[in-house]
């Protein structure tokens, strides 16, 4: 892929493979904005309502809906078109009762799946690392660039931040933050492929197995899929979405 930082435009040719947009029409198009996901990890809010969505015909008419705040993003209002839409993201039009969980999927990478209301304001969420910070908290870093505290009763006994570990997964409420769910990542549990050439396979982890690699260790899991089929990618791409079955909904059907 075509190097994409530093200019504040964006060619066709060198965007995202998966964003849905005609590669040899026009030469530019919406570069997303600074933001909780990388450009290689996202899309533009824009081409989300007039090419993924199809509610709007041309990037006037998508743009006049996102000025006028009808567009809320994780039960925000956003009127920054180029405002970058990622992985796990919730889009609403309250106005005409749409609600989307953006999720990985088969060939696309990233697309939108529709979602009942009631899930609206719950957001699956994975742990990238912790940190701590003053008086001994731990401060959780979540891949959406959110950051949730944890108190610590005794920082020389940390129990509160022991069960939470990198590569867990959460089902926060918006817009408070507040954990509802905890899973934490280990074989038996269902996750979904976030990244790699297995990107949007749903499972179950049956093994985890560590390496030493020349510059640094890293995983491999082993996943059976919903078809009964076995695969391996690497740890860093599974989220963990649920116990046997998902927390919330991750895909259509």
């Amino acid at each position: 892929m075509a190097k994409m930082g530093g200019s504040r435009h964006l060619k066709r040719l060198a965007a995202p493979p998966f964003w849905s947009i005609l590669r040899k029409e026009y030469k530019w198009v919406v570069k997303p904005s600074p933001g909780p996901h990388p450009i290689d990890r996202s899309v533009p809010l824009l081409l989300l309502i007039r090419d993924m969505i199809g509610i709007a015909r041309s990037a006037r008419e998508a743009k006049r809906i996102i000025y006028d705040g009808k567009v809320l993003v994780d039960n925000y209002v956003r009127k920054d078109y180029k405002f970058p839409i990622g992985l796990m993201d919730l889009v609403s039009i309250p106005e005409i009762d749409l609600h989307l969980r953006i999720v990985p999927y088969v060939g696309k990478h990233l697309w939108y799946i529709n979602i009942p209301a009631e899930e609206a304001k719950l957001k699956l969420v994975r742990i990238e690392n912790k940190t701590t910070v003053k008086n001994g908290n731990i401060q959780l870093n979540l891949h959406d660039g959110r950051n949730i505290l944890i108190k610590i009763k005794d920082p020389r006994n940390p129990v509160e931040a022991s069960s939470f570990k990198t590569l867990d997964s959460l089902l926060i409420e918006l817009p408070s933050q507040n954990i509802v769910q905890h899973i934490p990542l280990s074989t038996g549990k269902m996750v979904i492929v976030i990244d790699g050439r297995n990107v949007g396979r749903i499972g179950k982890i049956i093994n985890i197995e560590s390496y030493e690699g020349r510059k640094k260790r890293y995983s491999l899991a082993t996943i059976e899929d919903l078809g009964g089929h076995r695969f391996q990618t690497v740890l860093d791409y599974v989220m963990v979405i649920g116990e046997d079955r998902p927390i919330v909904k991750v895909f259509e059907g």
